[in-house]
């Protein structure tokens, strides 16, 4: 199973593609970031990320793709357009194949590390371990997308919990 990672954002998106057999092991397919101008306005930048969630489906086929969940933290502002993009993200992924889930950061953090408090550095290396990488994914965005896929590899069995309704 082809599994897309997608990293919310609307300058930087990051996206992880990884393969799942049929014995749960999970290997990396590709990863990287969709980056949007910030010279352009918002509207051209949200199309600029509908195209790449498009050209991923179009190049790679995932069966399912994960998000991670919107969270706020001081800045509202950047949250409300992160939001924007999710939402791009998410009807963009719907239309395209129909299996989209979400995962919180806490619950990203306890399926890779056992521990839902783990900091960044835990976490990129669990994503290097876990897919057998000769180094840390980068940028950090790509690594946390990678981190998505990998935490819905690990959990799908329980995916009724975590799709969009």
């Amino acid at each position: 199973m082809i599994i897309l990672g997608l990293d919310p954002g609307y300058g930087t998106m990051g996206y992880g593609v990884i393969e799942k057999d049929a014995r749960g092991n999970c290997s990396p397919v590709d990863f990287g970031v969709v980056k949007t101008p910030a010279s352009e306005n918002f509207a051209v930048r949200l199309c600029i990320l509908e195209e790449g969630v498009n050209a991923l489906f179009d190049k790679f086929h995932p069966e399912e793709a994960a998000m991670e969940e919107l969270f706020f933290s001081k800045n509202v502002t950047t949250g409300i357009a992160v939001a924007h993009a999710r939402g791009v993200m998410l009807l963009t992924c719907n239309k395209r194949c129909g299996r989209i889930f979400e995962y919180t950061p806490n619950q990203i953090k306890q399926a890779l590390t056992g521990w839902g408090g783990a900091d960044k550095i835990q976490m990129q290396k669990c994503v290097q371990s876990h897919l057998r990488l000769s180094a840390i994914p980068r940028p950090d965005d790509a690594a946390d997308a990678l981190a998505v896929a990998l935490c819905h590899a690990f959990t799908s069995r329980f995916s009724s919990l975590f799709g969009v309704k």
